[in-house]
C-alpha cells in the first residue's frame, strides 16, 4: 500500500500541477486544454474538490498542435510513452509528469459511449475545454458512476446555461451535438430526465452554496434537447430505437 492510499493519510492534489501546467501552455501558445473532473474544478473552484489516490491528469489537444504539446509537456520535464504515443498519437498520448502522476492526452476527440469532436469549441477558454463540452463528456456516459455524476451535479450548480458573464453552457452546440446523432440524444436525455431522482437520493452530491440550482437547469437541457430540430439521420434511427445498442462500450487501453 503507497501512502497515498494508506488510511488517514491526506491525497495530494493534483489541481496545481494540472492547473500550471494548462497556464504556461497558454502563456506559450500551445493549444493544451484541461477536461474531465479537473477542468470543472477550475470553472467550479468554490466548491469542495472531488480527490482520489493515483487521480490522473486529462488533457485534450488539437492534432495540428500535437507536435507543439509533445514538446512542450517534456520541455515541462514529463515523460512520454513513445511506444504508445507513436502508435497512437493520433488519437491519445500518455506522459508520466513530473510528480509521478499519469496524464492522458486526447487529441481532437473523446472516444467514451459516444464520440465528442470538440474542436468546434476548443479555444474559447484559456485552460479548459468549453463548458458544454466538458458537460458532455459527462453525460454521454451510459452508466454513471459516483464520480462523474458528482462532477455533473457540480458542474450544473456552477456555470449556467445558455448565456451570461463568464463561462456558460452553449445551447446551440449541445443541440447541434444532439440534433444529428439519436444514440448522443438518447443517452443524454436518459441521464437528464434521471438527474432529479439522483439529486433526491443523494443530497450531497450538491455542492454547498451552489450558484445554480442543477435540477433546474438539467430541465433546461432537456427542453433543449426536446425542441431542436432533428436531422434525417436521427429520425432513421430513432425509428429503430433501444432494438439495436446506441452507444460503444469504451475499452481500459493500455500504456
Amino acid at each position: 500500500m503507497s501512502t497515498s492510499d494508506a488510511p488517514g493519510v491526506a491525497v495530494a492534489d493534483p489541481l496545481p500541477e494540472a492547473v500550471g501546467l494548462a497556464r504556461s501552455a497558454a502563456e506559450a501558445g500551445v493549444p493544451l486544454r484541461l477536461l474531465g473532473g479537473l477542468g470543472i474544478r477550475v470553472l467550479c473552484p468554490d466548491f469542495p474538490p472531488r480527490m482520489r489516490a493515483g487521480q490522473d491528469i486529462d488533457f485534450a489537444c488539437l492534432s495540428k498542435g500535437r507536435t507543439r504539446v509533445a514538446s512542450y509537456l517534456e520541455e515541462q520535464g514529463c515523460e512520454p510513452d513513445r511506444r504508445f504515443n507513436n502508435l497512437n498519437g493520433d488519437r491519445q498520448m500518455y506522459f508520466t509528469a513530473p510528480s509521478g502522476r499519469p496524464i492522458d492526452v486526447m487529441v481532437d476527440r473523446l472516444a467514451m459511449c459516444h464520440t465528442l469532436d470538440f474542436r468546434p469549441a476548443f479555444g474559447r477558454l484559456p485552460l479548459t475545454l468549453d463548458a458544454v463540452d466538458l458537460l458532455l463528456s459527462k453525460l454521454q456516459i451510459v452508466e454513471l458512476n459516483e464520480k462523474d455524476a458528482r462532477d455533473l451535479v457540480h458542474l450544473l450548480s456552477g456555470v449556467p446555461v445558455g448565456g451570461g458573464g463568464g463561462p456558460s453552457i452553449d445551447t446551440d452546440r449541445l443541440g447541434k451535438v444532439l440534433a444529428g446523432d439519436w444514440g448522443w440524444w438518447r443517452t443524454v436525455t436518459g441521464n437528464l430526465r434521471q438527474l432529479p431522482a439522483l439529486v433526491a437520493g443523494r443530497p450531497e452530491l450538491v455542492p454547498p452554496q451552489p450558484r445554480f440550482d442543477p435540477v433546474a437547469q438539467s430541465r433546461a437541457l432537456l427542453d433543449v434537447a426536446e425542441s431542436v430540430p432533428k436531422s434525417m439521420k436521427w429520425r432513421l434511427r430513432a425509428n429503430i430505437g433501444d432494438r439495436v445498442r446506441w452507444y460503444e462500450l469504451p475499452e481500459e487501453v493500455d500504456h
